[in-house]
């Protein structure tokens, strides 16, 4: 399975929003003395958590809570802002089908000292090693170029989840056949980690990591051969993760096209600090996105209602809600090709959420995919 979600109180933002505006979610939100008490006690639980900032103001919050007014997310939806609720069911296309082909699942290990890129860092909590996780379809045929996925954190690659959904979708011919190539972080997480490094520096190098020491030894390994078109190549991830997905495809458009994102930490998250994007990620819809002319990306972005930082102003640029919100709405006025779905009562890289989406994102995602013959 994926990551663990890790809720936030959100629902304390009812009580808030009770003083500004007319009640925004319905007849199941709580009374004004409830929502009163509990507002102060849930934004400083969530303020003292990561330093995140201080409590959202009512006006932060109402824009935040926005969100809840988003049309429903169908099968049919294309580009554009949408909302889900749950229950959220896990999508039967993770179940195996004993009619559909099973491709081949593979694994090799890197070692760090052997990388140009990522050598003895010194970084908290830095791996010597790293297992990948690879999957190749039973349709591939060798000597054709291959679409692929490259996912963070491995994602996907416990319990075969990804490769099941990839099964059954290819058989289906929903999805191209592609192969998958689950690669996890260095180690730890967070400020000072080797996985913060890696995922949190809003540069050019970890797609360079990925092009240089990754791609290669899937193909010698297993014979395969990837396609060098960026039409044919995604990357995925969440949180962090989803970050550095979203950083692959922006600083090497020439390489990916084809982004998904769940609870993408679009903050102010970099370590150490780099000179050239002072506030990390949210330098993305801050700055980047709106000044630069657009890019050939695809993009499929989440947040849940109780993400990181939901109850903290995004002055400090710690609140992954408004994060995802804005990196909604600069994508949205550029003009770029992208969904972006907002999960109700939901905490961060819920995995509910991601079982439910997951193979509708992955669809979506890959739309107007034409094999290339490079």
């Amino acid at each position: 399975m994926f990551p663990k979600n890790k809720p936030r109180a959100f629902g304390a933002v009812l009580l808030a929003l009770s003083a500004v505006a007319a009640p925004l979610f319905g007849a199941d939100a709580p009374t004004a003395p409830a929502a009163a008490a509990a507002a102060p006690a849930a934004a400083a639980a969530n303020t003292q958590k990561g330093n995140r900032g201080a409590p959202a103001s009512p006006d932060e919050l109402a824009e935040m809570a926005k969100l809840r007014e988003l049309p429903v997310l169908t099968p049919q939806a294309g580009n554009g802002d949408y909302l889900i609720k749950p229950p959220f069911v896990a999508a039967p296309e993770q179940t195996p089908r004993a009619n559909v082909p099973k491709g081949k699942i593979q694994r090799f290990t890197l070692n760090a000292a052997d990388s140009k890129f990522y050598p003895g860092t010194g970084m908290r909590d830095a791996k010597p090693t790293r297992e990948i996780t690879v999957y190749i379809p039973s349709q591939y045929v060798a000597g054709t170029p291959a679409p692929f996925i490259v996912t963070h954190d491995a994602y996907g690659a416990r319990n075969d989840q990804l490769p099941t959904i990839l099964d059954n979708m290819i058989a289906d011919r929903r999805l191209p056949a592609m192969i998958a190539i689950m690669v996890p972080s260095g180690g730890g997480d967070g400020r000072g980690s080797e996985r913060g490094l890696e995922y949190d520096t809003v540069s050019g190098k970890y797609a360079e990591f990925i092009q240089a020491e990754v791609l290669p030894v899937v193909e010698i390994n297993y014979g395969v051969t990837l396609t060098q078109d960026p039409a044919g190549r995604a990357t995925m991830g969440g949180s962090s993760g989803a970050a550095v997905a979203f950083t692959m495809a922006w600083f090497h458009p020439e390489w990916y096209r084809r982004v998904l994102s769940y609870s993408g930490t679009y903050t102010n998250n970099q370590s150490p600090e780099n000179p050239a994007s002072p506030h990390g990620a949210w330098e993305y819809h801050e700055n980047w996105i709106p000044k630069t002319a657009p890019k050939p990306l695809r993009v499929w972005l989440h947040v849940s209602e109780n993400d990181n930082g939901a109850l903290n102003s995004p002055t400090a640029m710690r609140n992954w809600v408004s994060a995802n919100q804005r990196m909604a709405s600069v994508l949205k006025t550029k003009g770029y090709a992208y969904q972006f779905v907002y999960s109700v009562a939901s905490g961060h890289t819920d995995r509910n959420v991601i079982a439910a989406t997951l193979p509708r994102a992955l669809e979506w995602l890959w739309q107007g995919y034409q094999p290339s013959k490079k």
